[in-house]
């Protein structure tokens, strides 16, 4: 079971819009805390990065083939 919320704590997430040139960024935070971000290019599907860690930090790997981490896409929504 999840941790009772204190007061002024909220589960909504915070979001941030970023317009670039070629895309747009959606940073989603709860707490302050970074889990999710949307990218949608201008071309193309949307797909999300996310903090698998829990750390608040987008994991990169440069140099690990073996387990690269990937996009996620959303294949089908209603």
């Amino acid at each position: 079971m999840p941790p009772t919320l204190q007061d002024g704590e909220s589960i909504e997430p915070e979001i941030t819009i970023i317009q670039e040139e070629d895309r747009t960024i959606e940073e989603y935070r709860v707490n302050g805390q970074l889990y999710m971000i949307k990218i949608t290019p201008d071309i193309g599907p949307s797909y999300y990065l996310m903090d698998t860690d829990g750390d608040g930090s987008l994991e990169t790997q440069k140099h690990n083939l073996a387990n690269p981490e990937v996009p996620n896409w959303i294949l089908l929504e209603w």
